[in-house]
This record gives structure tokens, sequence and C-alpha cells, in this order.
């Protein structure tokens, strides 16, 4: 632009004048201007960056000749993607294969160890492995729990109807629930708030339904193995034939019951396991360790009810052993943390009562043995902390995520106490069609397995809590 009365101005004057000064420095504290979904703009400080992921840490590799029961031939090897696998057998491998890729993954360095106070502190021993890393005994993997996650269902799973006889969509849908079916066994998902056995007002009974719906033609429907509660769920075993049903019966009630002459059959039934998954309010003083604390039945209200309690320590109250492994799988968020537990005596409501009077955690939905803990859970939440940088937090709902029936987010949730994994003699192998027996496996059935291994997927309301509780930290 030109004076009036002025000379242009030459190249030099030019070359300055389209200089532009240097922008000055940002303040200490600067002001965001953000702009919501609605298009109104907001004064405020930054958004938080992201927050670090929730490690979930796996049991220690086993030292021994079969680290990975249920297969046929034990690999020389093991590769930290196969341990991975074989523990979340449920999850797609592409999901599994895609954290290492990310390099998600980690595994502790020798001589340390991770606890709660290393995690806060950031004292933490973690590098970081890759797919074809082999794994050693003693070794433990480290990774997000994002790799468990699935898609979350609207809808909550339950039996159509409850009728002594089952319709058409009942029997689909029953025939759903099968894991496995075989000549000798049946492996069953059950759904929770479905009774094990019935009774006269009870018709929606898992044996009934079962026996109805799931006979696959033989002359009698299969017979349950062992019980879970109406309220959990998870992994049954069923018999489908009279010699199949008693000897892994004698399986679940004590091994020495189940042994025979047979080496290969004895060997099958000592890697005899279960492990459950459960959510409990509170985290036990310990990572891991085993409860030995023998149980007995009180009854109430003149007999019509009971309750299993901790027995006193003279045992004349006719008290029965019960002894439970566990481990803490990850840290405390809203007060409550996921454990795994290994029951290795099969009494009624064992988990349940160890975890909450051995371990003072009660499970999640327990109200029969975590009343007042619940009342104080829900009246008193407490802020948690983060894994990594110890900065108190508390549980929200994530944004677009509907309140469930019976997770975590609603006012009364559901038990949270899941049979995950099951691992189990193939007794398919030694017993035929006709109920003889073989002792090193029928002649049609050598190359199979001596051992099976089954993994259930966690109910709707479980899933929903697993998201929620680590879907907002991802």
């Amino acid at each position: 632009m030109l004076r009036s009365g002025g000379r242009r101005p030459g190249p030099a004057a030019l070359r300055w004048l389209s200089r532009l000064a240097p922008p000055a420095p940002a303040p200490a504290d600067p002001v965001v201007v953000r702009v919501d979904g609605s298009n109104v703009a907001r004064l405020g400080a930054p958004k938080p960056g992201p927050r670090p992921r929730q490690l979930l840490s796996l049991p220690p590799f086993p030292a021994g000749a079969d680290p990975l029961p249920g297969r046929k031939v034990a690999p020389r090897r093991v590769t930290a993607v196969s341990w991975v696998k074989h523990y979340f057998a449920d999850v797609p491998q592409e999901a599994v294969q895609a954290h290492f890729n990310r390099r998600m993954v980690f595994s502790e360095c020798s001589g340390h160890e991770i606890s709660d106070e290393s995690i806060r502190t950031q004292k933490h021993h973690l590098k970081k492995i890759k797919h074809n890393d082999v794994m050693e005994p003693g070794m433990r993997i480290h990774l997000p729990v994002s790799v468990a996650e699935g898609e979350i269902k609207k809808r909550y799973e339950t039996i159509p109807t409850a009728t002594l006889h089952p319709n058409k969509d009942e029997i689909e849908y029953l025939r759903r629930l099968v894991i496995h079916r075989d000549s000798a066994i049946l492996v069953l998902n059950k759904p929770p708030k479905v009774p094990m056995k019935g009774h006269l007002p009870v018709h929606n009974s898992m044996d009934v339904l079962a026996a109805a719906a799931l006979s696959y033609g033989n002359e009698e429907g299969p017979k349950l193995v062992h019980r879970l509660d109406r309220e959990s769920s998870g992994l049954i075993l069923m018999g489908r034939t009279k010699e199949s049903f008693p000897r892994l019966h004698w399986l679940f009630t004590s091994i020495n019951l189940a042994r025979t002459s047979s080496q290969t059959w004895n060997k099958a039934c000592e890697a005899y396991m279960q492990k459950y998954w459960a959510l409990v309010i509170g985290t036990p003083k310990e990572r891991e360790g085993v409860i030995s604390a023998p149980i007995s039945k009180v009854l109430l209200d003149d007999g019509k009810a009971e309750r299993v309690i901790l027995a006193h320590p003279s045992g004349i109250d006719g008290a029965q052993e019960a002894i439970t492994e566990y481990r803490v799988m990850g840290p405390t968020i809203n007060g409550c943390s996921w454990i795994e537990l290994r029951p290795l005596t099969g009494r009624k409501h064992q988990l349940r009562v160890h975890c909450a009077e051995a371990l003072g955690t009660p499970i999640v939905g327990d109200y029969r043995y975590g009343w007042f803990v619940h009342q104080r859970w829900k009246q008193n939440p407490q802020p948690d902390f983060e894994p990594f940088t110890g900065e108190p937090y508390k549980l929200r709902r994530p944004e677009g995520l509907e309140v469930q029936k019976g997770s975590v987010l609603s006012k009364v949730p559901l038990l949270h106490l899941h049979c995950r994994e099951m691992v189990i003699p193939n007794i398919a192998k030694f017993l035929s069609s006709t109920g003889e027996w073989h002792d090193d496996g029928a002649p049609w059935a050598k190359e199979k397995p001596s051992l099976l291994r089954f993994i259930a997927p966690l109910p709707p309301h479980m899933k929903i809590s697993w998201n929620v509780m680590s879907s907002y930290l991802v």
C-alpha cells in the first residue's frame, strides 16, 4: 500500500515487510478452547492424555514334560504366543497376535517381583518380549486385559421359558451351551440363575432340561457329575453312559477313588484341575497362596435353611476339609480385584466362604456371605490408584455404554463367580461304547490325547464388568 505523496518502496523493503514476526512464547498454563458434540465452545484445561493399560498377570510357566495339558504331543519348546493362546483359548488368535505385534506383552526380569507397591512407585522391572521368545520355567507374562475383551451383548441371556417339557427353542438354546460332546461325556457352559437339581416347584433345572434335550438318541439322558451354585456360571460335566458317570464322579470326589491299574489313566487323573474367575470386594493381603480352612454347615430357621461357615478349630462340629489355591490377577479398581481360584476339594459354597471369611474379600453379588461388606462398598466408594502413575481415580461409566443387568454398574450385581477352565482325563479313550475298559486306551483311540482341556467364556454380566473395569484404562 502506498502513502499519499510518498514513493514506492524498493525490493529490499518489500522483502523486509513480507517477513512475519515469530510467535510469542506460549504461557505456562495455556487456556484451551474445547468444542463438544453440540458445537458449544468451552474454556478449560487440555484433556488428559491416554491412561495406562491395566496389566493382567498369567501364572508362572510350569516346569515339566507337558506344560500344555490336553495336547497330543508335548512340544519340545513353547513360545510366548503359544503360552498366551493356550491360556486364552476362547480369544481369537488374531487378537493375541496383534498384542505381540504392537509390543504390548511383557515379562518379568529375573530377580524381581511385581507387587502393588512397585506398580504405584513405577519401580517395576518389565521387558517387552516377542511372540517367538521361548518360555522358561518360572517365567511370568504380563499383558493388557484388553486381550480378553469381547463384544458386549445388549441382552441378558436366559432360558426362554420354564417348562417341564422343553420346546424347540429351549432345545436349541441348551444345545448352544454344549462345548464338547463325545461318546462318554458332555461339557456345557452353564448360564447364571439356572438351578442344577430340580424339585417339585423347579422345572427348568439343568438335570431335567438336559435329560429331555441332550440325550442325542440315547435311551437315558446325561447325568450331572458335579454341581455349581444356582447363581454361579461356567463349565459343568455330565456323564452320558452308566460306566463313565461313576468314574468321573469318583474323580471329582477323590483322585484315589478313581485310580486303576492303568498308569496312563492314573497320570491323567493327577492332571485333573478346575479354575474359577471371581471379582471380589477388596484385595487379599498376599498376591497368591493356599487356603486350608475346614468348613461346616449350620441349620437356620428350625432347619429350613442352612449356612456354611468356617469350622471351629476343635473339629467337634462335623467339619469337612476344604483347600483352595488363589491368585490375584490384577490391581484393585474401584475397591474390587479379579482373582483366580483353584479348589482342591469340592465342598458346597467352599469358594464363597473362603473368599468372604478366610480372605476377607467376599465375591461381588454374594449377599449371603458378604451382605455387610456390600453395604459399606456401595455407601463409601474408595478412590483407587492407576496402575503406573499412582494417581487416585474412581470408576466411571464409559461414554455410550448402558448399564447392563447384573454387571458391576447395576444397583444389584449378580454373583461374579465363573468356572473358567477345566482339565479332565479323556475317558472316551479308555472306555468303549459297550462299557469295556482298556487300560492303555482302546485300539481305535490310542492316538487321541489322554487329557481334555476346556475354557468357558465369561457370562454377559461378568464380561461387561471386565470391559468396564478395563476399557477406560486403554
